[in-house]
């Protein structure tokens, strides 16, 4: 994801946020919508708004509900401050740069994505005959749904994740064994791959949804947690163990980038995910073998420090030598002194040794 996208992506949520059941806007866009009125309010002010804003009345006064809902009664538009504290204007008339496209039609949702263009502050515009509520943040357009809408289609999300939480493990704890066996491929890192990004894209989805719903999604968000709670960074871990980021000339953030940035049919395309992780060209099988560094694997151990990881993996230089080293062995590397060396052979030992009867018993 571009820069930029990822700004407008954090504001879009960020407005969200600000319009979710429990907020006081929100409690004010509902006052409004049963009011059958419209609206048109500006989420901040500065010199770029107030230089587009002719008449009305500046009143700077605190924020509530109940003023809101007076104030839009009255045509023009209501501007707040950032912080949604304080109503800083009200029946001002907006006059945007008119050059500014808008693929709007009605007056009210055209000044409102103009001004959002303009200014860089989201816009809240409430339509008066089709009674709906909707953001312009940057170039993008949000109508807010129903809560029970919302809901609905959470609860669907959640169903979907722990069916790709469940293949994720199945697939998971096969290469974990795999990796003890030294019998890892391309294929098995890819299938990994896959569904983690599979994983981590409706997770992001549900997160969504827990935002928007506010005070309302507080049991969502307990559920997302639990299913996704044990994963914590496996993916960077993965990517870390198999992919060669000094000598492609990647970050781990490039290639995470990368894997978020496929669509739909590629994600479903093991050999596509190969190539973007640069384990195999477009020719080449996927039945190569390959083998893992091992930070998957001791970031499972518990109570071992990320930089003493890095340590063991560079003096190591790969998993099956750490399979084999003794106390002594781990001993030889900086900060990893005696009780540390046997936490680290036991924890390994009974990875090992769990990996293996899952996967044959």
């Amino acid at each position: 994801m571009a820069i930029t996208e990822h700004v407008a992506d954090e504001q879009l949520r960020a407005t969200l946020a600000a319009v979710a059941p429990g907020t006081d806007l929100r409690d004010g866009l509902d006052r409004i919508l049963r009011g059958r009125t419209g609206a048109l309010i500006v989420l901040g002010y500065d010199k770029t708004v107030e230089s587009i804003c002719s008449g009305g009345f500046t009143l700077d006064v605190e924020f509530s509900a109940t003023r809101l809902r007076e104030l839009c009664k009255m045509d023009g538009a209501v501007v707040v401050d950032r912080d949604l504290k304080h109503i800083a204007r009200a029946a001002v008339q907006l006059l945007p740069d008119p050059t500014i496209e808008t693929t709007e039609s009605g007056t009210r949702h055209r000044t409102a994505e103009r001004v959002a263009k303009q200014t860089g502050y989201p816009v809240i515009s409430v339509s008066q005959s089709m009674r709906i509520v909707a953001l312009y943040v940057g170039d993008v357009r949000y109508v807010l749904e129903d809560t029970d809408a919302i809901l609905s289609k959470a609860n669907q999300a959640l169903s979907t994740l722990e069916r790709y939480k469940a293949r994720l493990d199945e697939v998971g704890g096969t290469l974990s064994a795999l990796e003890i066996e030294d019998l890892v491929t391309v294929r098995d890192v890819s299938a990994v791959v896959q569904r983690l990004e599979m994983v981590r894209r409706i997770s992001e989805e549900i997160s969504g949804y827990g935002i928007e719903l506010g005070t309302e999604g507080r049991l969502l968000a307990l559920q997302l947690g639990e299913l996704i709670g044990g994963l914590g960074t496996d993916r960077e871990q993965v990517i870390r163990d198999y992919v060669d980021l000094a000598r492609k000339a990647r970050t781990l953030v490039e290639v995470q980038a990368n894997l978020a940035a496929l669509d739909g049919s590629e994600l479903l395309d093991l050999a596509h995910i190969a190539q973007v992780l640069g384990l195999a060209g477009p020719t080449e099988t996927l039945d190569v073998a390959v083998g893992p560094r091992g930070y998957r694997l001791l970031s499972k151990v518990p109570r071992i420090p990320g930089a003493i990881v890095d340590r063991l993996v560079n003096h190591f230089g790969g998993l099956q030598k750490l399979l084999a080293a003794g106390i002594e062995d781990l001993m030889a590397v900086d900060g990893v002194g005696e009780q540390r060396a046997r936490a680290v052979r036991e924890g390994l030992s009974r990875l090992a040794e769990s990996s293996i009867l899952e996967r044959y018993v």
